[in-house]
């Protein structure tokens, strides 16, 4: 079992003591992650005027945004390097194809 990492990292103006298998270097990456996401939306008009339970959704459902895009993107990169697989594979095949029939001259 893998052994866990403990790191105190500050979320949204408060300290926290994270633990997790991932190295703390990446737990204290996600804390700034969170962080920017929240200063980010605490620079649009109002949103410091929420209830702190409409602020803590908003940053949820940006968070959960940016991870459905990041999710699209993925996929999207994926069907792209399959297609370019599939390329490749043509053009090697088309490669022997043509070096056989030439030895063949």
């Amino acid at each position: 079992m893998a052994e866990k990492n403990y790191t105190e990292v500050t979320l949204l103006g408060k300290s926290y003591m994270l633990g997790g298998a991932e190295q703390e270097a990446y737990l204290q990456r996600v804390a700034t992650y969170v962080n920017s996401k929240a200063a980010e939306l605490a620079r649009t008009q109002g949103y410091l005027s929420r209830t702190e339970d409409f602020r803590y959704l908003m940053l949820i459902l940006n968070l959960a945004d940016d991870y459905f895009k990041a999710q699209a993107k993925v996929e999207e990169l994926t069907k792209k390097q399959e297609e370019l697989e599939q390329e490749l594979y043509s053009v090697k095949h088309e490669l022997v194809s043509s070096r056989m029939r030439h030895d063949e001259t």
